[in-house]
């Protein structure tokens, strides 16, 4: 597991389900901040924004059908 280019060891995220758990976790993640069209931002800045603002974050979690 990685943070912030960190490499962790003995991440949990590697037993049973979990990694395939969170693989799914981030293509949802992903696919909502490409249908977002409200700002015309890459998605890198779309991620960063939702991190630093509780507004941004509820609004694309509100994209969600």
């Amino acid at each position: 597991m990685a943070i912030d280019g960190i490499t962790v060891r003995g991440s949990r995220a590697r037993q049973g389900y979990a990694a395939e758990n969170l693989a799914t976790a981030r293509q949802i993640a992903l696919n909502l901040l490409k249908q977002d069209t409200t700002e015309k931002l890459g998605v890198k800045s779309k991620r960063k924004d939702c991190g630093w603002s509780d507004r941004d974050l509820f609004h694309l979690l509100g994209l969600i059908k």
